[in-house]
């Protein structure tokens, strides 16, 4: 077991999780998930949050096995490999809002980190703008690290608070089963199901849920995080984590390819807009604030899986973040920017400035 580790904390190892990852999604697309959006940690977010009905946004409601998995297979990974460290205690209510504002962006941008890459693989020109302004809110946030801010250090918990994330996804799995889909409703018990647009669009879930559990596994051992990989270019001039990034832009655009998914072009790709200035500032707002959480969405989950109590918290920011998103004109669709999304990209940077400036520790 010692030489999987090795394996997996090398470059090789990420390049390979990374690949994994870059071939799994446009397969998931291909067998049903919305094109350009194999997996896209937000996007999947925000349809659970509209499947527990916290938002009204009929067509982006499904909870996603895919995210359910991505904790799982974590969870897996950690324990298999003796990781399982149930933690928390670094400012849980920074963490909260700080997941709130990253959703905001991502949704005025139509995606995360990782769709962002998807969808510049599948030929979506757009994303061009969303990835430099990922970019330049995670340079942005550098400054902060350097400056000294700091969320305060995690303290060991117990291990029923390192459970609750993953008991929380199993509850998720449960109600699927127990509340299952029916064909032309949107209503099965206390679940809501888009009957069209994204959220009715999805590959089986015993699929779904494999692939979630393959990649929480790979991400868990490989460390893999969009977030981490720009900032540790940049800050450290490392690019360990940023090799993977690249195996699964590369590894999409092949796969895309194969399964004839290519198709380049700024206009009409599909959830997508190209309103290329809110594209970047969107995607600047969620950089900004995953680089001050300490990691891209994905990255949460899976730290969420492994006993993070403080990323669970993230995550549930987000979750929350995607139900005000819809519920008060914040996210973008393929029309434009919703009619306040302005508004809350603009709260969300000055929230993020405020947070940067003041939770710095004093140097001696």
């Amino acid at each position: 077991m010692g030489a999987k580790l090795d394996f997996f904390a090398s470059r090789k190892g990420i390049i390979v999780a990374g690949g994994i990852i870059g071939i799994l999604a446009p397969i998931l697309q291909k067998l049903g998930n919305p094109k350009n959006m194999g997996i896209c940690v937000a996007c999947m977010e925000r349809d659970i949050a509209g499947a527990l009905n916290l938002h009204r946004a009929a067509v982006v409601q499904y909870m996603r096995p895919e995210i359910i998995g991505f904790v799982l297979g974590s969870l897996i990974a950690a324990y298999l490999f003796k990781e399982f460290r149930p933690r928390a205690g670094s400012a849980p209510v920074v963490r909260f809002f700080l997941g709130v504002f990253a959703m905001i962006g991502a949704l005025v941008f139509l995606g995360c980190p990782w769709r962002a890459l998807l969808r510049l693989a599948g030929g979506d020109g757009n994303a061009i703008l969303g990835l430099l302004g990922l970019i330049a809110g995670i340079w942005v946030g550098t400054f902060f690290l350097k400056g000294g801010y700091n969320l305060g250090r995690t303290q060991p918990t117990y291990s029923s608070v390192g459970w609750l994330m993953p008991l929380t996804m199993l509850g998720f799995l449960s109600l699927m089963l127990i509340y299952p889909q029916i064909p032309g409703q949107a209503q099965s018990g206390v679940l809501s199901y888009s009957t069209q647009g994204p959220g009715s669009q999805h590959a089986p879930l015993a699929i779904s849920l494999i692939v979630g559990i393959i990649v929480g596994f790979l991400a868990q051992r490989s460390r893999f995080c969009t977030m981490g990989a720009i900032r540790d270019t940049i800050l450290f001039k490392q690019t360990h984590l940023l090799s993977g990034v690249v195996a699964l832009l590369v590894l999409a655009f092949l796969t895309n390819l194969v399964l004839g998914q290519f198709s380049p072009g700024f206009k009409e790709q599909p959830i997508a807009h190209d309103m290329h200035v809110w594209n970047f500032l969107g995607m600047m707002l969620a950089g900004w604030a995953f680089c001050l959480a300490g990691g891209c969405p994905g990255r949460q989950l899976f730290l969420a899986g492994e006993g993070d109590g403080d990323a669970a918290v993230f995550v549930w920011g987000m979750i929350i973040g995607a139900a005000f998103s819809h519920n008060f004109g914040l996210a973008s669709s393929p029309k434009g920017i919703g009619p306040h999304g302005v508004a809350g990209v603009v709260v969300g940077l000055a929230f993020c400035l405020f947070v940067g400036l003041t939770m710095r520790q004093k140097r001696a």
